[in-house]
Parts: C-alpha cells; structure tokens; sequence
C-alpha cells in the first residue's frame, strides 16, 4: 500500500467514508439483515484490532436503530423463522460487553429463542427458512452457527454447543461430495423441490459463495467450543478435510476460485471474489488457530496475493472490489444448473462481497502477526 497502512484498515475507510452527515451508511442503515450484519462486525473487529473506537460506535450506530430500549429489534419477526435474521445479532455480543446494556442481552436472547422453536428436518436440522420447508442450505449454517456458539459460551449453555455440531455436521453428511469432496449448496429432504436430485435430495452444483459460508461458520463455530467438547474434534476434522477439497480446485495461476467450484475451464465460469475471500478468511483463521496445517496457509496466502493483484482496485475514493455475484439461491426460478449460476449479475463493490474481503484482509493481518513467515 502507498500509505503504508493495513488492507483492512483502507477497506474499513472506504465503507465509513459512505456514511452521510447523520454517520449513517444507507446500505447498512436500510433493514435488519445478513449482509449489513457481516459487515457491520467486520468494521467492528478492525476497530478492536486496531484500537480505532469510531468503528465500534459506527457499528453501535446503525445496531441502535434496530435494538430498541426494551430488547426488542425493529423489523424481526421471530415467526419468520428465518435463519439469515440471526447473523446480524453476532454483533450483540461485543455491545454487551462494551455497552453492559441489558437490552442487547434481551436481544441475543429473542435471536436465540428462534433457534430453540426453529423448523426442523426429520433429523433436526435446521430449515433454512420457513419458506423452504425441509430444506437446508449451506448459507444458513453461518447465519447462525456462530452465534449459537458464543451464545453458549457466553451463557454458560453447554448443551448448545451439541446443537450446533450436530447443524455442522448433519449438512455435510448430507452435501458432500464423497468424489471431490466438495459440498452441494443445498439439500431438499423431501425431494420435492425441482432443483433436487430425485434420490440425493442434494442441488446440483458446487457454488463458490455457499461452500465459503459454510467454511465461515466452521471456523467461527470451532473457535467457541470448549476443547474437551467430544465433538470438537471432529468439526476441526471436518474443516481440514473441506479445505483439502478446496486446495484441490484452487485456480493455479491466480490461486482463486471459480464461481462454479470444479469447473474451471467450462465456458462461462469466472474467478468470483466473495467466495475467494471466505476461503481466505476460513484458512488463515484456521491455521491461526492450529485447526490448518501448512497447506491452508500457503494456499490462503496466495488466494490474497492473487485477489488483490486482480480484483481490487484503489483510487481516491478508497478500495473497489470486482467479479462480486450479486446472488444466488435456489428455488423453482434458480435451479441450479451451472447455466444458472453463471448468469447471475456480476458486480463491483457490492457488501455481500466487500464484507469477506474486509474479513479476509483482517484475518490475513492476524495470521502473519501470529504466524511470522518462516515459521510453517
């Protein structure tokens, strides 16, 4: 960098840069959701890291407009049961110890109520909306992963930590690939849905984006889980065994991934930079925390040096990242061909893209310091 400063640190300028006078970013500010929530922690964690106190009010800011006095959130409703409503509560975790206001423990509580009613496969697994009876994807899986685990940390709710094993687990014996060893976006229990297989139940295709979120929850889930958990082990097994696939399909050249996972070569398929950057995160998180061997560093180190040599662009507006896919999912109008996941918009600077990224820049920063070159 010409300033000398952190990726991270000029990624997270570039997005409070946004905000208007008021010191609220109109992305962030509009709804409750997923994507706002992801960046808003990731915003919030450069602060931390970086002992820089306006990111974590930034981040206080905008969760303020929907926690309100009594714990209540402001466009939840428990009865939607949908999993992408729980990811912006991790950010509940960090105002509570900061803040000590109750209502954000009230919150974290109602968040974590929707998971104990949640619908459920035969085998307790978690819908991934009420919507999409007995479906699970692999998105939901870090929408709120995660945040069962520290909630059951912080709690002190041990028999929690069983529940989110056992959400981890089930969807990958139910995605995976035993070929390449990769994970199908989704999973239809019934059968019924036009996107799935008619004996699996599994979609058809190896979605960048998808297999990154569910290497996220992996590595935020592990990190809370007491070590004598009996199935701590497991998981780490598990997210070794994910990135080893993963390395397998690592673009040689510029050591990222394709949209479409195995099929790099296939007219129409791109190097896609959410999914690169989840993979980043995922690795250098986990060889941090010793869940990685040597591989996942190295191909996490050159994922990064080939994302921004790339995709990422700097002007006097700050940082861009490009070849973003907007979104992807499944349904009777998103079948999950690899037709469909190719022609899905591509785009620049995008949250849904720019909040990995910021994450992988910050984790990439944490494991160098952790992790000194020289010592793999």
């Amino acid at each position: 960098m010409k300033d000398g400063k952190q990726w991270s640190l000029r990624t997270a300028e570039t997005i409070v840069s946004q905000a208007g006078s008021d010191g609220l970013h109109p992305e962030l500010a509009a709804r409750w959701a997923y994507v706002p929530g992801m960046m808003l922690m990731a915003i919030a964690r450069v602060g931390v890291k970086y002992a820089n106190e306006d990111y974590y009010h930034f981040m206080k800011r905008h969760m303020d407009l929907f926690v309100q006095e009594d714990g209540s959130i402001r466009g939840y409703r428990i009865e939607e049961y949908n999993l992408d409503q729980i990811n912006q509560g991790k950010n509940l975790f960090l105002l509570m110890e900061r803040s000590g206001e109750r209502r954000y423990e009230q919150a974290a509580h109602t968040l974590a109520a929707q998971l104990a009613g949640h619908p459920r496969t035969t085998d307790g697994g978690f819908w991934h909306k009420k919507v999409y009876p007995f479906q699970m994807w692999l998105d939901g899986l870090y929408m709120s992963s995660p945040f069962l685990a520290q909630y059951a940390r912080t709690f002190g709710r041990g028999e929690l930590f069983d529940e989110v094993a056992h959400q981890l687990l089930l969807v990958e014996r139910r995605t995976r690939d035993p070929r390449t060893g990769l994970l199908y976006h989704g999973w239809d229990e019934s059968k019924e849905q036009a996107w799935a297989n008619p004996v699996t139940g599994c979609s058809q295709n190896f979605w960048s984006r998808a297999c990154g979120w569910y290497a996220m929850a992996l590595a935020d889930s592990i990190e809370h889980f007491p070590v004598d958990h009996p199935k701590r082990g497991t998981l780490i097994g598990v997210f070794h065994r994910m990135c080893n696939a993963l390395i397998r399909v690592q673009d040689a050249e510029s050591g990222l991934w394709y949209q479409v996972l195995d099929q790099g070569s296939r007219a129409g398929n791109y190097l896609e930079t959410s999914g690169s950057s989840m993979f980043i995160y995922a690795m250098a998180k986990g060889a941090r925390l010793g869940y990685l061997e040597q591989p996942a560093r190295l191909a996490a180190e050159k994922a990064f040096q080939g994302l921004v040599e790339r995709f990422v662009e700097t002007n006097d507006a700050g940082v861009h990242l490009h070849s973003i896919c907007h979104g992807a999912g499944l349904s009777d109008d998103r079948n999950g061909t690899y037709d469909y996941y190719i022609r899905e918009k591509v785009v620049t600077d995008a949250p849904i893209g720019v909040a990995p990224f910021l994450l992988a820049c910050l984790e990439m920063e944490n494991m160098n310091e952790h992790l000194p070159f020289g010592r793999r």
